[in-house]
């Protein structure tokens, strides 16, 4: 399985969109994204964001690792 390194939180922000995320404001260094009958989702807009808060936020969102790395390309 691949990892999730070096992976920007505006090219997070653009994965959860093709899963139906829609953003909605931001907040700081956040991206606020939401996708109705899901979980609201929280993305910092950094140069590396970490992988645990990726797989977390995947998970929340119930989108697998390998989809959401699908997504990434």
């Amino acid at each position: 399985m691949p990892k999730l390194t070096n992976i920007s939180g505006k090219k997070a922000v653009r994965a959860f969109v093709k899963f139906g995320y829609i953003h909605v404001h931001t907040s700081g260094d956040h991206t606020i994204l939401q996708k109705h009958g899901s979980p609201t989702l929280s993305i910092p807009l950094h140069k590396e964001v970490a992988q645990f808060l990726l797989k977390s936020q995947a998970k929340r969102a119930d989108i697998s690792i390998d989809d959401f790395i699908k997504a990434l390309k």
